[in-house]
Order: C-alpha cells, then structure tokens, then sequence
C-alpha cells in the first residue's frame, strides 16, 4: 500500500482517524494533564488552609455587624425549625491537641482551643451561656481518616450539652 493510500484509509468524511498509538499517547497526555491539575489544586487548598489558620490564629475585633449577622442566623435557624447552627468551621491545627479532646469528647475540650476559635468559646462563655445558649465541638472532616476541621454549634434546645 502506498503512502497516499494510508494516508486516504486514515480519512473518513473529511476526519483523520488517529492511530491505536496516537489515540493512546492522547489518552497518557489527558491523564496526565488532570494529574497535574490535581496536584495544582492540591497545592493551592494546602495553601488557603495555611492561610486560614493564620488569620484564625490571631483574635479579630469583634462588630456590632458580626454580632447582628449572628442574631440574624440564630433567628432564621430557629423560625425554620432548627435547634442548633454552626457558627464556626476551623481546621483541628487550631487546636493544641488537633482535635483530641473534642473527638473524644473531654470535658475540657475549650482549653484545646486556640485563636478565634477561643476567642469565640469566652464570647459564648461570657454572654451566651447564661442566656440558655450551650455550645459544643464536633469533629466535622476526616480527611485519610484523621480529624480534618472542628465545626462549633451553637444550640438553644435543653437537650444541648456545653
């Protein structure tokens, strides 16, 4: 067979047809583009999460806007019929034991606490515990099976531990 007769058997309706060894070498350079985008993203999540604990790590001022948006959550939780809200979402690196006491439910889980998770642990200590209010820490992550990020709740229902 000629060359001009491959190249024709390799047409049909106006589209080249790739071969067997074409077809695969698009198929390695396909997956190997998704692998590096993986890794990329990858590096960019590992970077926004160091970048998280920074800022959570270091009190913030606390806003008469930070405090309404709160009543405003706690409000429409309640009125859609729920007892509790997540105030807080924060990786376990802001705890000195990441995460320990919380997953095992120690009594002494806010003294693990550090940053702005503390700092919002005094705030529910100081003002919202004697108002009815009960806060717990939960676990919310397992990434690879290890505590990944601690979620705060903030409940109002008697059932709610501290």
């Amino acid at each position: 067979m000629s060359s001009s007769t491959a190249d024709a058997d390799r047409h049909l309706d106006d589209e080249t047809f790739m071969s067997a060894a074409d077809l695969r070498s698009y198929m390695s350079d396909i997956e190997m583009a998704k692998a590096s985008q993986a890794v990329s993203a990858m590096d960019k999540a590992q970077q926004a999460r160091q970048d998280l604990i920074r800022q959570l790590s270091k009190p913030i001022k606390v806003t008469p806007e930070m405090r309404a948006n709160l009543r405003a959550r706690v409000r429409q939780a309640a009125a859609d019929g729920h007892i509790e809200i997540m105030i807080m979402r924060f990786p376990v690196d802001l705890c000195e034991d990441r995460g320990r006491a919380i997953n095992n439910a120690d009594a002494d889980w806010p003294d693990s606490l550090t940053g702005v998770p503390r700092q919002a642990y005094e705030i529910w200590r100081e003002h919202l515990k004697d108002a009815g209010f009960h806060l717990r820490a939960l676990i919310v992550e397992w990434p690879q099976g290890l505590p990944g990020d601690v979620g705060l709740f903030l409940a109002w229902d008697k059932g709610s531990q501290d």
